[in-house]
């Protein structure tokens, strides 16, 4: 069994973890790390502590009226790519620990790709 990092848990939601494939579970936001556990694998759980976390950056949809996925980029792992069925409660509980000067909203589609035409014609 897993122990958790956390001592107090804020808030506990049902999450889906895009790391390799698909996961199903529970995301928990807690005072010392958040955490990701797998509904049915015990052994597949995602803990990242949060002096581990460098900032979050979340997909945001319709001005702001959904957010369907927000990713969480650490100094050392790597990016972890999670949903879970309220993400914008999950994310105000997680810029409590992180700070709103953490939180960052990321390109749209088309701003995406106007910076990769403008790249191309630039001048070298």
């Amino acid at each position: 069994m897993v122990t958790s990092l956390n001592t107090q848990v804020d808030l506990t939601l049902k999450a889906v973890s895009y790391l390799k494939v698909a996961s199903y579970g529970h995301i928990m936001v807690g005072d010392k790390a958040i955490e990701f556990y797998n509904e049915r694998n015990v052994k597949d759980y995602i803990q990242i502590p949060w002096e581990e976390i460098s900032h979050v950056t979340a997909s945001v949809i319709l001005g702001g009226r959904w957010i369907p996925r927000f990713m969480i980029v650490t100094h050392k792992s790597g990016v972890f790519t999670f949903s879970s069925r309220d993400n914008r409660k999950l994310l105000r509980e997680i810029s409590k620990h992180i700070g709103e000067n953490n939180m960052f909203r990321s390109l749209s589609f088309f701003k995406a790709v106007g910076r990769g035409v403008k790249n191309i014609f630039k001048k070298k």
